[in-house]
């Protein structure tokens, strides 16, 4: 039973938790409270704590908010017992064998790892993208960024997107590295020059590790070693939402926040939000992953490369806008589904300008 892994929630630890309204998020959602374990039937979305009290004060914020998601079935089953990799990793992967989407509130990136590892039982090799504002890893050197190399190294890992990352905090040797793995790099400063280009680099993740530190430490200073730069907390709440709307999207964890950092709720709050706007993603979601089943609901358009000798071919859903590129190579059944590289319109007029981007040149070498 999931309970075995889960302490409950003690609501006389949610501020003003009585008074709240019918219509927040806290009266609308199923609760894990004590004796109380919720039915995960037709549950779409469960949150799940680490760290009692960082976790309890998310959720202060969290529950006052509104609650339009009418389709939406969203459970809170508490915190979980032990904060070890080990012991996180096979409920997360419950939870997502069982059609669930986890929501993990950590304090520290290093719970990203029990994400990962939560799909390691899957045949299919994972996608993962991480917002920070370091790349956690140094080739070679494995010291306190060693949950990151356990990502970057294992065999089950098919695609990492690091977005949102400062430039002064990485060692030149990890940019070439990542390039000799065609993994994706997105620093801050391109992503707010173009936010909406950073979309399809969040789609094509099975899963999403959001690090507080990517913040500016006046947006979040609940945090444990802030720094000047960084997002706005409605940038983090847009790239949420981009996570929720995303289909291949399967958990989605925030990590780094700190209850005795975040003096005025301030952080909490921001969290909350991110949490709500993910959501609002999830709610909108419109089923247009281009699989088999749905390929009647996009249009094709097929464009001639002049300087390599093959087609390729792009597909639009007719649901949402959004666009696919489809990688011009055979496959294994497991590599199926990241044969479709999600891109943008810009990217669908650059390869008509016989100018492939870079992201989905290197999309096409991971296959080599």
């Amino acid at each position: 039973m999931l309970n075995n892994w889960l302490q409950p929630i003690n609501l006389s630890k949610i501020e003003n938790y009585p008074a709240l309204d019918e219509a927040c998020f806290g009266k609308k959602m199923l609760l894990h409270t004590e004796g109380v374990f919720p039915s995960l039937e037709k549950t779409h979305i469960a949150i799940v704590g680490i760290g009692t009290e960082d976790a309890d004060s998310v959720r202060s914020q969290l529950y006052t908010l509104s609650f339009p998601f009418k389709k939406t079935n969203v459970v809170d089953l508490g915190n979980i017992r032990k904060q070890e990799i080990s012991f996180i990793a096979p409920l997360l992967a419950e939870l997502i064998q069982g059609g669930i989407l986890p929501i993990i509130i950590g304090h520290s990136e290093i719970f990203t790892l029990a994400q990962y590892q939560a799909y390691l039982n899957r045949k299919a090799p994972v996608s993962v993208g991480i917002v920070d504002e370091k790349i956690r890893f140094t080739p070679n050197i494995k010291a306190d960024s060693f949950f990151l190399h356990q990502i970057l190294e294992d065999k089950h890992l098919f695609h990492c997107s690091i977005m949102g990352f400062q430039t002064h905090f990485v060692n030149p040797s990890v940019f070439d590295w990542f390039e000799r793995k065609n993994f994706e790099l997105v620093r801050v400063g391109k992503i707010k020059n173009g936010f909406e280009d950073i979309e399809p680099v969040i789609r094509d993740a099975d899963m999403l590790s959001f690090s507080l530190s990517a913040l500016k430490n006046i947006e979040a200073p609940g945090q444990e070693a802030g720094t000047p730069s960084g997002f706005f907390s409605e940038e983090a709440c847009q790239v949420a939402r981009y996570a929720g709307l995303s289909d291949k999207m399967t958990s989605f964890g925030v990590y780094g926040f700190h209850k005795n950092k975040d003096k005025t709720n301030q952080t909490a709050q921001v969290v909350a939000q991110m949490i709500w706007y993910f959501i609002e993603g999830f709610h909108n979601r419109k089923g247009d992953f281009p699989i088999q089943k749905a390929f009647n609901h996009l249009t094709q358009y097929i464009v001639d490369l002049k300087n390599v000798d093959y087609q390729v071919t792009f597909w639009k859903s007719n649901k949402s806008g959004r666009w696919w590129m489809q990688i011009p190579v055979k496959t294994r059944k497991k590599h199926e589904r990241h044969r479709l590289v999600p891109c943008s319109f810009s990217d669908y007029e650059q390869a008509c300008n016989d100018d492939l981007p870079e992201r989905l040149i290197n999309a096409h070498r991971r296959f080599r």
